[in-house]
């Protein structure tokens, strides 16, 4: 699991950002792959989202989904 760098993470920029969840975890906590080989933890508390799916994220903070994932 990568982590920020220098300081900043990918999805505490001041935009959202389209990631796809690749693992679900304990506590509304998802993986998800921010860029190739890049993964960080986020919640998706305020989504209904399965793995595969492409959420909407800011402030590591899934705010919608794009696409389903697995069924």
């Amino acid at each position: 699991m990568g982590g920020c760098s220098s300081g900043h993470c990918v999805t505490c920029s001041d935009e959202a950002v389209q990631v796809v969840i690749v693992e679900a975890l304990p506590d509304d906590l998802a993986l998800v792959e921010v860029a190739p080989g890049r993964s960080e933890v986020v919640s998706v508390a305020l989504v209904s989202a399965q793995v595969g799916a492409t959420v909407l994220v800011h402030a590591k903070e899934a705010i919608a989904v794009l696409t389903e994932g697995r069924t």
